[in-house]
């Protein structure tokens, strides 16, 4: 679903989190979640980070999962751009 942009030779971290903030005009915000051990106690925990990306077309809404990949800087916080919507959300 979506528009598909070629990865090619970019280079870059890619993540994939959901939309919680579609406020902007071409700019989301997406939570990404990622399982890190505890270093002394060994449990799996769970660590979210927001990132700010570009979304050109206003196409991705709250609650969607998608991809962002890092680019150069486009403003003061925002350094990702949108790949594509792996799922639509149901709302």
């Amino acid at each position: 679903e979506g528009r598909r942009i070629d990865l090619g030779k970019s280079k870059g971290k890619t993540f994939t989190g959901r939309v919680v903030s579609d406020k902007m005009d071409k700019t989301r915000v997406a939570a990404v979640v990622r399982t890190t051990r505890h270093p002394l106690y060994g449990k799996t925990i769970r660590r979210t980070k927001k990132y700010l990306f570009h979304d050109e077309h206003n196409e991705s809404r709250v609650g969607d999962l998608v991809k962002i990949i890092e680019t150069r800087p486009l403003s003061k916080k925002k350094r990702w751009r949108l790949v594509g919507i792996v799922k639509r959300s149901q709302l």
